[in-house]
């Protein structure tokens, strides 16, 4: 199998868009030509991504406003205070407010919310999530104007040290300590909204791709009939990494907007300090955000492998504990031992791989952070020796260096979980667009399809059913009807599609050609041979698939009775509340008995029944089939036993190269 390789590319924005964007702006549309769908979608994205644009000066704006009311509150309330300590920032404020600046911010908040209530019909209920998302872009500018607060903080305290100034030390101590007492619970309040708005979106984003993956069947469809190979391990896509994208891309937006936040407050901090050592930032930065990013392309592909080889080595081990009992009967202890270590090995031959890569990085990452520790103090140090700055200047410069630094080499410090979040984004995005049920249809190679119409009898019409992606024809152009007291019996050696004919009668299976008339959902109960045990109650095990059904305890054990199972429910303590791990508790047989006690409680009007009654007696099938008789309950059935045939009106054989013969039995 030919290894992934991703790169930051078209395709990758275009996973990121379609799996991000449904959760703050929809994307789905009621279009009904693909041209006008796609034209729809790509409007909404283009919108969503100007309200994430406008989001930003529209928040800006509303922390000047509150910066600038704040900075006067003060002012006039402590007049000798703010004098003495923050007389510029007060003669800066009313340089603001006799600039344009003022009425700029007020024509931008109201462009923006007009902006955002165009769209109310669109963002609809999602309101919450674009208030948390501007909470979070106001608390990130509050938290980087107190870092700057703080610079300028530590410069004077330095200064006040270096000229031994006590009155100066003391008063910005406490400008520090009171800057503190704010900034600490501004911290745990972005850290919390940060985490709260993450937590909604992986919520509300595992229940939008679990209706998908449960809509049209999509499960079953890219697990059972393995039609988009490259889909694996649908598990660990909604579970792990969709937890690691909405964890991810909160931290990785927000990060980058604090960059921004500090690359502008902090440059123009070190450029008033030195020019010089501003440029040679610039270009160092540069340099070392090209170098990650080649490192990071190949990284990509490894840690895409290594999340579907991880996802691989666990599914192998899930397999062995719900297979135990049949592998201990087989003794097949070695040799699902060795596939299993097989899987390991290829997870950890690919992380061998990973780690040698994330060592070269780390290299790389390790010389570049620590060769920046010296070059402020070789550009600063002259400018102070000679005087021009004073020595609190140093520290700020220092301080200001390597948060322009931090700001410029994001992409450089942070290579490795971009590349893992880059893996899990495409695995994301792949996943979501195979769950588009026209995703199934176009990986087929057949040209033409079984059609299923509604009808109040099961019939088929010129049939011919094939396996998915296969050109071998199971059955060819059959015909029947399945009417009131004409139950069919299916029957024929082994692998002719007996079972396969009634995957296509349930809709599973539509490769082929021909009509299939059939009544609604609601009024068919498929029994396979191996019944379905859900995690539930010994009721709802009963009542499945309608467990909201409302039926009394006496009315369940006068059905088991009839099962032949009457003190199933009296085994246990709590009765029929009981949760017990039913396929283990229930043998075979027992659990067949279930799955017909189904039948007598929902009472459709079809019952399909594939081999659900292996594991029984002659006495407890005639039992059974005869119940179904006597309800109204028409069935078709696939078996070998020749008993069957005496509880059926017509036989269905299936012979070899999809030959088949339709005959009526005289009972």
């Amino acid at each position: 199998m030919p290894q992934p390789r991703f790169q930051f590319n078209r395709q990758l924005v275009r996973h990121f868009i379609e799996t991000a964007q449904p959760y703050f702006f929809p994307t789905e549309s009621r279009e009904t030509t693909e041209t006008t769908k796609v034209r729809y979608i790509t409007k909404n994205t283009w919108i969503f991504l100007g309200l994430i644009v406008v989001l930003f000066p529209t928040v800006a704006s509303l922390a000047f406003f509150l910066t600038i009311g704040l900075t006067l509150l003060g002012n006039s309330i402590f007049p000798e205070f703010f004098g003495d300590v923050a007389g510029g920032l007060v003669t800066s404020v009313n340089k603001f407010l006799a600039s344009p600046l003022p009425y700029i911010a007020l024509i931008i908040m109201i462009v923006g919310g007009a902006i955002f209530i165009s769209q109310k019909s669109k963002i609809g209920d999602k309101w919450k999530q674009w208030s948390l998302l501007g909470l979070l872009l106001f608390l990130s500018l509050v938290v980087n104007g107190l870092n700057v607060i703080l610079s300028y903080t530590f410069r004077f305290i330095n200064t006040a040290l270096n000229q031994k100034n006590a009155d100066t030390f003391w008063q910005f101590i406490i400008i520090y300590g009171l800057v503190l007492v704010a900034a600490i619970p501004i911290i745990v309040i972005y850290g919390y909204t940060r985490l709260k708005l993450g937590l909604m979106w992986r919520e509300w984003l595992t229940e939008h791709f679990l209706n998908k993956y449960f809509n049209h069947r999509a499960y079953y469809e890219l697990d059972s009939n393995a039609i988009n190979t490259e889909v694996d391990n649908p598990d660990q896509r909604i579970t792990q990494d969709i937890k690691s994208f909405t964890t991810v891309t909160l931290d990785f937006l927000l990060d980058v907007l604090d960059s921004i936040l500090t690359l502008l407050s902090f440059s123009a901090i070190l450029y008033t300090l030195s020019k010089e050592l501003t440029g040679g930032l610039v270009v160092y930065a540069i340099f070392g955000t090209a170098v990650a990013l080649i490192v990071g392309s190949r990284l990509v592909s490894i840690n895409y492998t290594q999340l579907r080889l991880e996802a691989n080595f666990r599914y192998g081990m899930v397999r062995v504990r719900d297979n135990a009992e049949s592998i201990a009967f087989y003794r097949g202890e070695g040799l699902e031992r060795k596939q299993v270590i097989d899987r390991l090995m290829e997870a950890i031959s690919n992380f061998d791989l990973l780690i040698i890569w994330q060592s070269i990085l780390t290299l790389f990452q390790r010389g570049y952070n620590y060769f920046t520790r010296l070059i402020p103090y070789i550009i600063i140090a002259p400018l102070y020796l000679q005087g021009e700055l004073d020595f609190g200047a140093i520290a700020q410069a220092n301080v200001a260096f390597f948060q322009v630094l931090g700001a410029l080499s994001l992409i450089t410090n942070q290579i490795q979980g971009i590349t893992e979040f880059a893996a899990s984004i495409n695995r994301l995005g792949e996943f979501y667009e195979s769950l588009n049920p026209l995703s199934f249809k176009k990986e087929k190679t057949q040209t033409s399809f079984i059609h299923t119409q509604k009808s109040p009898d099961v019939v088929l019409e010129n049939v011919t059913l094939q396996p998915p992606n296969s050109e071998r024809k199971l059955i060819k152009n059959a015909s029947l009807n399945v009417s009131n007291n004409n139950n069919l019996l299916i029957m024929g050696a082994s692998g002719t599609g007996k079972s396969s004919l009634l995957r296509a009668i349930a809709g599973l299976w539509n490769s082929g050609d021909g009509i299939i008339y059939r009544p609604d959902d609601k009024d068919i109960l498929f029994l396979p041979q191996k019944p379905y045990m859900i995690l539930g109650t010994l009721r709802e095990q009963l009542l499945y698939p309608n467990i909201e059904k409302q039926i009394t305890d006496e009315q369940l054990n006068k059905v088991l009775k009839t099962v032949n199972l009457p003190d199933l429910a009296e085994r246990f303590n709590e009765g029929f509340e009981t949760e017990e791990n039913w396929e283990n508790v229930l043998s075979l047989g027992e659990q067949q008995r279930v799955a017909f006690a189904r039948i007598l409680i929902t009472k459709p009007r079809y019952a399909i029944l594939d081999e659900a009654t292996s594991a029984l007696d002659v006495k407890n099938e005639e039992k059974l089939y005869q119940e179904l008789s006597n309800m109204g309950t028409t069935y078709i059935s696939v078996g070998h036993r020749p008993t069957l045939t005496q509880y059926h009106q017509q036989l269905l054989e299936i012979l070899d190269e999809g030959n088949w013969e339709l005959k009526e039995i005289e009972n």
